[in-house]
């Protein structure tokens, strides 16, 4: 073990094992359970689930061997009798994906599986917009795996404007053409753009998929985007059916095990009770109809999406943990300068990594400050997200219960639900992308290496700023939902309904607002804005709420001056982004605040826990403040005195936290198996485990002499055809002299 790791851990002032419980679910047992499944993946006998090699790997080779993985991962839960057992006699009997072994043996194997859109948008569409019937008759499929399925929503020329998508779905009768008892849906693609292309598992995996397209009924109105389950692949031999073309997209930047694929449909015929009905029908004469129930069902089509951003917004927080343990551990061991205040020799510092040396007095990177502003925001952030991220999902399946049982559920909830998922999707996938990339340069040269594992991990991760709406495009959607409550309060009406709603927190401000009350940073000395979350939060509260209010004078000012309400819109876009980030960023600081004093009135944690999670929440906010301070001053609600309180603020809480900055990675408990880098290694041991790796690449595996000498390099060497020798220029002629 590294001695700088051992001693970083033993100056913690908090039990790393309690906040490993509380990332687990809350008890010692979870975490437990979690090191069981994953010690099964990391020993199993056949050796599938190493992941070694992968950097070496073709691209489909890595594609075949994920989906190995993923049908011995399906070998062992049924050995294991995972999603059985204690659920036998209920509805999900059978169902791997509805235990929650499933996601932890996901994580163990840490390696991207090409199944993985199949659970992640096809299955809760399927349980989400799909009636009673349907689903007894899909889910069997589903739970024997048999029914392999991706969500297939863009398209060549559209992405996020879903009401241009060109795909059809045209009723046909069956004594029209339309072969199936009851009638059929016609699915086509009427041009090259109305092609389906990015779907995850679409490629060469799923034998289904959930198709986004437009309804013509049998009156041949358009009735808008509906889902339709349409069969891809025989369940025989997994050849494509009739009508239906299919492939991969070709490499990305990342995510390359999945098969992104493309699809057209040429006319291909499938039964009328293939389109999803829960909330709406069509008969067997075609004529549509939207089933009797509240508004806010009408967005019930929204919650795969949501539910994916929420999945999205909670990756987020992990994922960044990942590149703050490899960076922070590295951090810890990595030596660079010398400590010219401490000239005497220290046992301790004369070696920093088995197989290596420093000199004495050498200086841990992480202790320079400006490595600290680097990391530790980042490593604070990974934190508020995971408490924002578990809040935003267990409320958007509270919302989603009640819509699927029919129980009341306001416009208004789905509405601002929409909105707080959309606002921290954007905010935390890009700050994760970012940070993580932070992450990768603070470790030097050694970051660059694909034995450090972060390359893998960042490129892997980027699709997550645009998948499921771009993140310059959902400030948008946020903000024309969040005008409404200024609306409102302008109007002085009924607010109740928006009492359970996340965007009731801004009613403080906005009313003060926009009552032409002056409102200020309430911090009368430095430690009040260092230490008082409360007033931080207000002041995040006020800045959101402020500029939601610019947005919505910038825009009928752009009106009153003659500009339409489109060019008006586009001409506040910027100040759009600018409010989603702020809005975003007060939902995050307040879901941090709140999950830690949750977690310690519910006795999870205790002091020592909540003091070092709260100087964390201290930091995120003050750095977020540091960053964009001049939204605090242009209105005056921070002095330029408190300022400079601020920043300063920023400089001593790295100082508090820097204790504990190695031990606060540790609590997320990554084994090496899954950061798979040579840099964050728990016992430190940096150097030897880079050169393991470089040994192993196939370039050092050919003998002394390597690949391509014989071919190429002794035509260079010994052959001789580098060498220079002299010719005359000019023949008698006076011309150049041809080779």
């Amino acid at each position: 073990m590294n001695p700088d790791l051992t001693r970083e851990r033993r100056q913690a002032t908090f039990s790393v094992e309690c906040l490993t419980h509380l990332l687990d679910g809350g008890s010692q047992r979870q975490t437990l359970r979690r090191r069981q499944l994953q010690a099964l993946i990391e020993r199993d006998p056949t050796g599938i689930f190493d992941n070694t090699n992968n950097a070496y790997l073709h691209r489909t080779e890595r594609h075949v061997r994920a989906l190995a993985k993923q049908v011995r991962l399906l070998e062992l839960c049924r050995l294991l009798d995972i999603g059985g057992g204690a659920a036998a006699d209920t509805d999900t009997a059978g169902h791997v994906l509805s235990s929650t072994d499933y996601p932890l043996l996901l994580q163990a194997v840490a390696d991207d599986l090409p199944t993985s859109l199949h659970w992640v948008m096809f299955v809760p569409n399927i349980q989400s917009l799909c009636d009673d019937e349907q689903q007894a008759e899909w889910m069997p499929l589903i739970r024997d795996w048999k029914m392999v399925g991706c969500y297939a929503q863009t398209e060549l020329g559209h992405g996020s404007n879903v009401r241009a998508l060109e795909t059809t779905a045209t009723f046909l009768p069956k004594g029209k053409g339309g072969g199936h008892r009851g009638g059929s849906f016609v699915i086509d693609s009427p041009t090259l753009t109305s092609t389906k292309f990015w779907p995850g598992t679409l490629g060469r995996t799923a034998n289904h998929a959930m198709v986004i397209a437009n309804l013509i009924d049998g009156q041949g109105i358009s009735r808008g985007m509906h889902n339709f389950l349409v069969p891809l692949r025989s369940l025989h031999d997994h050849s494509l059916l009739p009508g239906v073309t299919t492939g991969d997209i070709g490499p990305k930047i990342g995510y390359n095990n999945m098969d992104n694929g493309f699809a057209s449909f040429n006319k291909v015929i499938i039964p009328r009770r293939n389109m999803a009905m829960r909330f709406a029908t069509v008969d067997e004469q075609g004529r549509y109809s939207k089933k009797n129930v509240a508004d806010a069902s009408a967005k019930v089509a929204y919650i795969t999406m949501m539910q994916v951003r929420a999945y999205i917004t909670n990756e987020a927080g992990k994922n960044l943990a990942m590149a703050c343990t490899i960076a922070i551990r590295y951090s810890a061991v990595r030596r660079q300068g010398f400590d010219q205040d401490h000239q005497e020799d220290n046992n301790d510092n004369n070696s920093n990594s088995k197989g290596g040396t420093s000199r004495p007095n050498e200086l841990q990177i992480l202790d320079y400050k400006q490595q600290q502003h680097r990391l530790f925001p980042r490593l604070a952030a990974s934190y508020c997200f995971f408490f924002a991220g578990r809040k935003l999902l267990v409320t958007l399946h509270d919302i989603e219960s009640r819509l699927v049982q029919n129980k009341p559920v306001t416009k208004n909830e789905v509405a601002d639900m929409h909105a707080s998922s959309s606002a921290l999707k954007s905010y935390t996938s890009a700050f994760a992308a970012d940070g993580m990339e932070d992450c990768r340069k603070a470790c030097g040269g050694h970051g660059f290496l694909v034995s450090s594992g972060l390359p893998e991990l960042i490129t892997t991760y980027l699709q997550n700023p645009t998948v499921e709406g771009d993140n310059y495009m959902l400030p948008q959607q946020v903000i024309k939902v969040l005008l409404k409550l200024v609306q409102a309060v302008q109007e002085e009406a009924d607010l109740k309904d928006y009492e359970p709603c996340e965007s009731y927190g801004l009613l403080p401000s906005l009313r003060a607002i926009l009552n032409g009350h002056k409102e200020h940073f309430g911090a009368s000395s430095p430690n009040d804005s260092q230490r008082n979350l409360p007033i931080l939060l207000k002041a995040f509260q006020h800045r959101a709420a402020r500029l939601l209010v610019v947005c919505a004078t910038d825009l009928q000012t752009s009106m009153a001056k003659g500009q339409s309400q489109q060019e008006a819109w586009n001409q506040a876009l910027v100040q759009m982004g600018r409010t989603c980030r702020a809005y975003a960023q007060y939902l995050l600081l307040r879901d941090f605040m709140q999950g830690i004093d949750s977690e310690e009135q519910a006795g999870s944690i205790g002091p020592p826990e909540v003091a070092v999670l709260s100087d964390l929440a201290r930091l995120l906010a003050l750095y977020w403040v540091e960053g964009d301070l001049g939204d605090f001053l242009e209105d005056g609600y921070v002095s330029p005195e408190q300022s400079q309180w601020i920043r300063a603020g920023v400089l001593q809480l790295l100082t508090v936290i820097r204790p504990n900055a190695v031990a606060l990675v540790d609590a997320r408990d990554f084994s090496d198996f899954r950061l798979k880098s040579a840099l964050g290694r728990y016992d430190g041991n940096v150097y030897p485990a880079i050169m393991e790796s470089a040994k192993r690449d196939p370039l050092n595996t050919a003998g002394d002499v390597g690949p391509g000498y014989a071919e190429h390099l002794k035509r260079l060497y010994v052959d001789g055809v580098g060498e220079y020798r002299p010719k005359k220029s000019f023949n008698n002629s006076g011309t150049a002299a041809r080779l």
